[in-house]
């Protein structure tokens, strides 16, 4: 209980920190200033926040070019970093235009002394999130036009789909099989082990590395705009040198022989599940019609078979901590023993997703539970929402309805959406 208090107290500790900062930048009229790796970042403003992170608006001084930002204090050390190593490997993991690109990372010890930081570098969109769009339309008393909606729609689903839908390499010697995926996703939550700086040339001995992707190269490949200047190709943060205190987690350069040359290029199924998709997790991209999925920090193997209540309380708490109550899905709120957890909780939360974009909230925001003390658990455990009165289609409902269905069985995989998602497109055509 006493190491509960003080790790909480150190967190509220470290947000201080960080709020101070943001908050004497927006009054002396001057941007602060980090350093990494001989590179210095103005710190424009605050973009966003969570429990041990701020996400920045940062404009690096040399090339004039601007990032979001993510910094994640670490103050449990190890641990903490591990953790922050699973979220960029996420990152890493999946390549596709309806998925956020990771430009760089680096691992510093804190300027206090006290654990470390780790930073992400990642795209800058200008327009926002999905949720800033809904709040938009809530102020102007707008709505989305429906055909922009479900494509827009349509665009998370494509990102989705590539997560449920990754094939892990086959390392040279093992043989795809359902068993090795039972056995994997009984792991899914392990720590990912922090890199060593002993020595480069292990990566062939890390059981993680034939999931990794190769460094993203800037806008080149992804085609994002960032109104800055400089090459793309140049990594933001310089390669990682053992004789200083902040280290390059990933090279810009990384060989992806590792993936290539696995037995052949053998593969095996390994869905990943999202498990926090919601519209502030959806940006916008310049163009203001493709969406781009991000924060992978919830982001776990799809399969996890529950066989002990033990387990059972884990992967609750892991979902009261990482995946927001009302677009959670109902059995991550009492999970049971003897069942598998797979990659249907992210379709309750698609279907949550379009729901919001329609009528600009949750299906399990409303009167009854924010303001008359109901109980959003109770209304997500029996699916208990309506529509409201709109001009959408009956197409637009029925989709809906197809994803929130309490039993996870009873809703269609991520296929069957992205059809019946086209369904809805050509009767709108």
């Amino acid at each position: 209980m006493a190491s509960q208090l003080v790790h909480a107290l150190g967190s509220l500790k470290d947000q201080a920190k960080d709020a101070l900062w943001a908050l004497s930048s927006c009054i002396c009229q001057q941007s602060a200033k980090i350093k990494i790796n001989g590179r210095t970042f103005q710190i424009v403003k605050v973009l966003g926040e969570g429990g041990f992170s701020f996400v920045y608006l940062a404009q690096d001084e040399g090339s004039g070019r601007q990032f979001a930002l993510k910094k994640i204090r670490c103050p449990t050390g190890s641990e903490g970093v591990n953790e922050a190593m699973r979220e960029i490997d996420a990152y890493r993991r999946f390549k596709h235009p309806n998925i956020i690109r990771i430009l760089d990372s680096a691992v510093v010890q804190d300027p206090d002394g006290e654990g470390k930081v780790v930073y992400l570098f990642l795209p800058l969109f200008k327009r926002g999130n999905l949720q800033d769009a809904i709040n938009a339309n809530v102020v102007n008393g707008t709505h989305f036009p429906e055909q922009h909606m479900v494509r827009l729609f349509k665009g998370t689903c494509e990102a989705v789909r590539a997560m449920h839908s990754y094939r892990a390499p086959v390392k040279a010697g093992a043989r795809p099989s359902n068993q090795a995926q039972s056995s994997s996703s009984s792991n899914a939550n392990a720590p990912a082990e922090e890199e060593s700086e002993d020595d480069d040339d292990d990566d062939d001995d890390d059981e993680d590395d034939d999931e990794r992707l190769p460094q993203a190269e800037g806008d080149r490949e992804g085609g994002y705009s960032y109104g800055g200047k400089g090459d793309a190709s140049i990594p933001l943060v310089s390669k990682r040198r053992k004789d200083q205190q902040a280290q390059a987690v990933f090279d810009a350069d990384e060989e992806t022989s590792h993936l290539e040359g696995n037995n052949n290029g053998e593969t095996e199924l390994c869905p990943y599940a999202h498990r926090d998709i919601k519209p502030g997790n959806v940006m916008i991209a310049d163009d203001g019609s493709t969406p781009i999925l991000m924060d992978f920090g919830s982001t776990i193997k799809a399969r996890v078979h529950i066989e002990t209540r033990s387990q059972a309380l884990v992967q609750q708490d892991l979902a009261a901590e990482q995946s927001t109550m009302t677009y959670r899905a109902p059995e991550l709120f009492d999970v049971k023993t003897g069942v598998t957890l797979d990659e249907k909780v992210d379709i309750w939360s698609l279907g949550c997703t379009l729901y919001a974009l329609a009528y600009s909230r949750s299906p399990f925001e409303n009167t009854q539970t924010t303001e008359q003390g109901g109980s959003i658990a109770m209304a997500v455990l029996n699916a208990q929402y309506k529509h409201p009165p709109s001009a959408y289609s009956q197409g637009l409902k029925d989709l809906i309805d197809s994803m929130l269905k309490a039993n996870p069985q009873e809703r269609p995989d991520i296929h069957q959406v992205i059809t019946r998602t086209d369904r809805v497109l050509q009767s709108l055509a």
